[in-house]
């Protein structure tokens, strides 16, 4: 027969029970909440499953690959997988009855490494064709002087092929070590005379007007870099109408100056760019001609030279440059 003294007893450890019981819950709960917002926190996919494959936690990174979650093998550790056109590595871990699996979207990281490999291959042919496509020049060079008037169209043809390999040739190399800019002062003009040289060696079949600024002002810049990149935005705007179902066209840069930027707007009325997001993304370019490098390269003149480069959305089909005074 238990006692009121007893019973009492029993009661207050009830008591004592239920109250760390409830604070043990607490505990619990808490420590699932915090456990929830680190993985939440973590900026790749994470599923913690049961022992059946069940999903027991997972963050929001790893709902919106739910589809992806089927093709994972959860017995190996580390591997790579392709899906939906992105790469992802995944690793996976156990304890006790539980299965982690970790998903980190590594698309940029191998386009990078891609892009790496094939600036150094491209650099390496580059070297390569250089004294052959040297040779080439002078030797047509020669040819010219000599060769009968009926010709001279063939030989004229072939230093427009030569110009454009030569062109390509300097634009990798420069890509794979860098551009650094040495700047001295020149007059506007002098650029101008030397651009409407460079697009006469370019081949195009359209009757192409080409309107250049007519103020008179003078650059402190690297003027073969500030060469190489307007030859390759006029080029680019060539190549443009060169595929428009218009008979002729015309390339306009505009020029004004803001007291800090020497600012170019170059229009043109060719075909409207497709993907603006990878317009100066190296090797990217959907062309025939060029190797991709033309727009990046003209970025990167510009930042050399203090500014930027920048496709112009709405409106007339336009890019800007800046070049900091």
């Amino acid at each position: 027969m238990i006692t009121q003294e007893e019973l009492s007893v029993l009661i207050e450890q009830t008591y004592k029970v239920e109250k760390e019981f409830s604070e043990l819950k607490k505990s619990y709960a808490h420590l699932q909440d915090t456990v929830e917002k680190i993985v939440e926190f973590l900026p790749n996919a994470i599923w913690i499953l049961n022992e059946d494959g069940e999903v027991f936690l997972q963050n929001s990174q790893a709902k919106k690959l739910g589809d992806l979650k089927e093709k994972l093998h959860y017995a190996k550790e580390d591997y790579e997988i392709n899906h939906d056109s992105r790469s992802y590595l995944v690793k996976s871990s156990r304890y006790q009855d539980k299965t982690m699996l970790s998903v980190t979207d590594i698309t940029e990281q191998k386009r990078k490494e891609n892009l790496a490999t094939m600036g150094q291959m491209a650099a390496h042919l580059s070297h390569e064709i250089r004294n052959p496509i040297g040779s080439i020049s002078l030797l047509t060079s020669t040819l010219k002087s000599r060769v009968v008037p009926e010709n001279l169209p063939i030989v004229e043809e072939i230093q427009k092929s030569v110009y454009r390999i030569d062109r390509i040739i300097k634009a990798t190399l420069m890509f794979s070590k860098g551009i650094e800019a040495h700047k001295s002062p020149f007059m506007w003009d002098e650029l101008k005379k030397e651009l409407m040289e460079a697009i006469s060696y370019y081949g195009y079949t359209k009757e192409i007007t080409f309107k250049l600024p007519n103020q008179k002002f003078i650059l402190d810049a690297d003027k073969d870099l500030l060469e190489m990149m307007f030859v390759n935005f006029l080029t680019n705007a060539i190549d443009a109408i060169e595929l428009s179902d218009d008979e002729s066209g015309e390339v306009e840069i505009v020029y004004e100056n803001d007291g800090e930027f020497h600012i170019f707007t170059i229009y043109d009325t060719g075909i409207p760019v497709e993907n603006p997001d990878t317009l100066f993304e190296a090797f990217a370019s959907t062309k025939v001609k060029g190797n991709g490098l033309g727009l990046i390269l003209s970025r990167q003149i510009a930042q050399a030279h203090g500014g930027d480069a920048y496709y112009m959305h709405g409106g007339r089909k336009s890019f800007q440059v800046r070049i900091k005074q």
